[in-house]
């Protein structure tokens, strides 16, 4: 149980694919250091769009979840709604983003906090539109990347704090002045608000397009 009168225990839901999701970042850190493919492990800062990353990983693990929680009768009220509200988390999200680059750009720190505030705000509200999917991927989100914040910290603390020039520890382009403004203003801040919205997001979003094309609905639920 899930505290929500759930069916399916969260835990156990996303076991193996946050297990699946630290054996990439495992593999991303590890390609990085061994300079492989670009294509593949791009040590360039945000990544540069490298094929091996665990941004994408939602857009399977989203309909995965959604399949089992609307086959376990814990599907969302409305198809519709379930969507609508994911959208509402994308328009969140982007305000989110772009107040927090304003903020970085223009080194206004009220700009910044409050673009990581409505980051991390837009990941709970997919739950409006189907509850049981919405704490899913929140569960999962923070499985996913509480680990990556490990790896930066450690990629970012390597070499008396010079680091090992992955994508895990170069700041992209912007100042700072202490190893404790870098890893909270690259790692911290970004990992727990930003990526948690697009993961919590982009998984309720084709999950529940995945439910609504393929699924049958039997049993409903309440939507908050």
């Amino acid at each position: 149980m899930n505290g929500t009168s759930s069916k399916v225990s969260i835990g156990s839901l996303i076991l193996i694919p946050a297990l699946i999701t630290l054996a990439i970042t495992i593999l991303r850190l590890v390609g990085e250091l061994e300079g492989w493919s670009r294509l593949f492990f791009n040590k360039a800062p945000g990544g540069g769009m490298a094929i091996v990353g665990i941004s994408w990983l939602p857009i399977i693990f989203g309909p995965y979840f959604a399949w089992k929680l609307a086959t376990a009768n814990e599907g969302p009220s409305s198809n519709g709604k379930a969507i609508g509200m994911c959208v509402v988390g994308f328009v969140v999200f982007f305000l989110g983003a772009a107040s927090s680059w304003i903020g970085f750009t223009k080194h206004i720190t009220a700009l910044i906090l409050l673009g990581f505030v409505l980051d991390l705000a837009s990941a709970f509200v997919p739950r409006f539109g189907w509850r049981a999917l919405g704490n899913t991927l929140l569960a999962y989100a923070f499985a996913a990347r509480i680990p990556v914040v490990v790896v930066m910290f450690i990629a970012m603390s390597a070499h008396g704090g010079q680091g090992w020039g992955t994508h895990y520890d170069v700041a992209p382009g912007f100042v700072v002045t202490s190893f404790a403004q870098k890893f909270i203003d690259l790692a911290v801040l970004p990992q727990m608000s930003l990526w948690i919205g697009w993961t919590a997001i982009i998984g309720g979003l084709f999950g529940s397009i995945y439910t609504a094309a393929f699924v049958r609905r039997t049993v409903s639920q309440p939507a908050a």
